[in-house]
């Protein structure tokens, strides 16, 4: 009964050494989370693992954009500018320092982009779409989304996002969000004041023609600008 006990016990041991050798070299495999990777739990359930967005209308990809571009929008979800029950509950109590925090953890990010939008959508209202992306309309002082969001469309700092990577449902449903004023930004708000001139069929080009484009060779928002924007926007100072 004592060797069997000894033996028994000496199994134990190689077998616990096994265990803990095998943990050990798994954990030198996959690095442990960081602190800002436990506390933004609340943000990737919803919006991806690293905030490269989820494949519904809902939940847009974050990581990537300016710092200040997200700070502004989860200001305006705690303070009223933007509704989303949830968003505002998740919020309501987060001091700014924290949301500077949990924004620029975000920009640094960069996953890879999301398949583009593929679907019925005739060619006549993708090259409208392009158009007006480009080119804008100069005959209704529309400007053209390249002209703030960059020739790449992925946003300038500090505070203009990329356009590409997002759903044409999303996107169309924020054109219509600024339209109807129910989303709201610093004034002077250039959005809403460019989203009143749009028709519906508009932000239908405009959506389809953004949600089908690559990612682009450099996904990274570009520099801030020189020049003038071409309207006054409150979130880009100039």
């Amino acid at each position: 009964m004592h060797r069997r006990t000894i033996g028994s016990s000496f199994l134990f041991l190689i077998c616990a050494a096994w265990t803990c050798a095998t943990l050990a070299a798994t954990d030198a495999a996959t690095p442990m989370p960081s602190a800002m990777d436990e506390r933004v739990r609340a943000c990737t359930s919803c919006h991806g693992v690293q905030g490269q967005g989820l494949n519904n209308d809902y939940f847009p990809r974050i990581a990537g954009k300016p710092a200040d571009y997200l700070f502004n929008q989860l200001i305006s979800f705690r303070d009223g500018g933007r509704t989303y029950p949830p968003m505002g509950y998740l919020l309501a109590f987060l001091p700014d320092d924290y949301l500077r925090k949990i924004s620029q953890y975000f920009a640094d990010l960069q996953p890879p982009y999301p398949n583009a939008d593929t679907g019925n959508v005739s060619p006549a209202v993708l090259e409208y779409g392009q158009r007006l992306v480009t080119q804008g309309d100069p005959a209704r002082k529309l400007p053209a989304c390249a002209a703030c969001h960059g020739a790449r469309l992925t946003g300038a700092q500090p505070g203009i996002p990329g356009l590409l990577g997002l759903h044409a449902s999303y996107i169309a449903g924020q054109m219509g969000t600024w339209r109807s004023g129910t989303r709201h930004a610093v004034a002077p708000d250039c959005m809403h004041s460019i989203a009143v001139k749009l028709t519906d069929r508009d932000i239908t080009a405009v959506s389809s023609w953004l949600a089908r484009q690559p990612r682009p060779a450099d996904p990274r928002p570009g520099a801030a600008s020189d020049g003038k924007l071409p309207l006054a926007c409150g979130s880009q100072p100039q």
